[in-house]
C-alpha cells in the first residue's frame, strides 16, 4: 500500500500532466511555458523538476497519455467483432475518430515529430498504435488460406500502418476533419474490399523471394 506521501506525489505528477496536456493542446509546445504549467497545477517548479527533467519530458508524458488513450479506444472498438473485416473497419473508424481529437491533433500530429525527433516519434508510435494495426492486419491476412510468412505479414503491416499514419495526419490538419475522415474511410474501404476479393477467390501471393 502506498504511503500518504507517495499518493500525494502521484497526485502532483498527474496534475502536472493534466495541465500540460491542456496547455499543449490549446497553445502548442512552443507557446507553453513551464511557469504556466506549474501555475495551472498549483505546484512549485521544484515539484515539477522532481518528476520531470524539463519541458520535453513532460511533453513526452502528455504524448504517451494521448497515444495510450487512442490505442485503448481503437482496441475497445475492435472488441466484440469476430469477423476480421468488420474488426478492421471498426478499428479504422476509431483511429480516424482519435486523430480528430484536439489533443491528438496538436500533441501527436503537429508537435510530436518536431519535439521528439523522427526516430523517437516512431518509437512511441510503434509501442502503441502500430501494435493495434499489426493485430488488425494479421487477423485479416490470416483469416483465409493465404499462406504468408512472417516477413510478408510484417511488410503488409508496415505498409498499411504507413498509409494510416499519413491519412490520419491529413485528417488531423484538415480544415474539415470530419469530411477528410470520410474520404479516408472510403478510400481504405475500397482497398480492403479489393484485398478481401483476392483472398476469397484464392489468389496466390507472389513468392516474397522472387
Amino acid at each position: 500500500m502506498k504511503t500518504r506521501r507517495q499518493r500525494y506525489s502521484d497526485s502532483t505528477k498527474r496534475a502536472l500532466v493534466d495541465v500540460a496536456q491542456q496547455l499543449f493542446t490549446e497553445n502548442g509546445y512552443t507557446a507553453t511555458s513551464l511557469d504556466a504549467i506549474v501555475a495551472g497545477a498549483d505546484v512549485t517548479k521544484g515539484a515539477l523538476y522532481h518528476h520531470f527533467s524539463g519541458k520535453q519530458a513532460i511533453f513526452e508524458a502528455a504524448f504517451e497519455r494521448v497515444e495510450s488513450r487512442a490505442t485503448s479506444g481503437i482496441a475497445e472498438a475492435t472488441d466484440g467483432h469476430d469477423d476480421p473485416w468488420e474488426k478492421a473497419q471498426a478499428g479504422l473508424r476509431a483511429f480516424l475518430g482519435a486523430v480528430q481529437e484536439p489533443s491528438y491533433r496538436q500533441i501527436v500530429v503537429v508537435d510530436g515529430p518536431s519535439v521528439l525527433g523522427h526516430e523517437r516519434f516512431r518509437e512511441q508510435e510503434e509501442r502503441s498504435t502500430y501494435a493495434i494495426v499489426d493485430q488488425i492486419v494479421r487477423s485479416v491476412l490470416t483469416s483465409e488460406d493465404w499462406d504468408l510468412d512472417e516477413a510478408m505479414l510484417d511488410t503488409f503491416t508496415r505498409i498499411f500502418f504507413g498509409a494510416m499514419s499519413a491519412a490520419g495526419g491529413s485528417v488531423a490538419v484538415s480544415e474539415d476533419p470530419a469530411a477528410a475522415a470520410d474520404r479516408v474511410e472510403a478510400a481504405i474501404g475500397f482497398i480492403m474490399a479489393g484485398l478481401q476479393q483476392l483472398l476469397e477467390t484464392g489468389a496466390r501471393m507472389p513468392d516474397a523471394g522472387a
